[in-house]
């Protein structure tokens, strides 16, 4: 039996200091709900997330972190221009 391909989801959060924190999943909202209780990854541990404000989805593992690579250098207001676009 062939495995079907996991989707992924790049994602973006707004933390309640105003910095963003992007990162992957294959479960946004289960995902989200981990950094806020503290359980996601080190940085929302001391920058407690607010909402989500960008997502995207990709078609592999390899390419969400990818993805989270080029929008991790992107510059802030860059990374604004990525979600003001999707409203």
């Amino acid at each position: 039996m062939k495995k079907l391909k996991q989707e992924y989801v790049v994602y973006i959060l707004l933390c309640k200091d105003t910095s963003l924190y992007t990162g992957i999943t294959t479960d946004v909202v289960r995902r989200f709900e981990e950094h806020k209780s503290r359980k996601g990854g080190n940085y929302t541990r001391s920058h407690v997330p607010e909402k989500i404000v960008y997502t995207e989805k990709v078609v592999s593992r390899s390419a969400a972190l990818m993805r989270e690579a080029e929008i991790k250098k992107l510059s802030r207001s860059q990374k604004i221009g990525l979600f003001k676009l999707n409203k």
